[in-house]
């Protein structure tokens, strides 16, 4: 069964999903602590890349990382809000969901560190 939400087209759908993307990112920003920790550092460090990287490629790659790790942080904080509106019983597969979330987002903390110091250093 399709969602009574589909079906909108043409700019009325991109109208819809960007009031859609503000309201999740609002809530990510009310419940989720590690993300409003990870916004908190882009907007210190995507200005600071835009100052430090000597070429427009550095900048991108050093902002993209940053912009990375908030979507990764919103995909995890989606699955862990998904796995906990199923039941909130311990399940060796919830864990597992929650546990791989975390580690995309470790993953994407590496990354950030990564092409910062490559980017910067190397």
């Amino acid at each position: 069964m399709e969602s009574p939400f589909k079906g909108k087209t043409g700019l009325r759908r991109v109208w819809n999903a960007m009031h859609y993307s503000i309201a999740g990112i609002r809530a990510a920003y009310q419940h989720e602590d590690a993300f409003r920790q990870e916004l908190l550092l882009a907007v210190i460090l995507i200005p600071l890349a835009l100052l430090l990287a000597p070429t427009g490629i550095g900048k991108a790659l050093m902002a993209g990382s940053v912009l990375l790790v908030l979507i990764i942080e919103l995909l995890n904080s989606a699955i862990e809000a998904t796995v906990d509106r199923i039941s909130l019983d311990h399940h060796d597969l919830a864990k597992r969901a929650k546990d791989i979330g975390s580690a995309a987002v470790l993953l994407g903390l590496i990354n950030a560190v990564m092409i910062w110091g490559l980017v910067l250093f190397a």
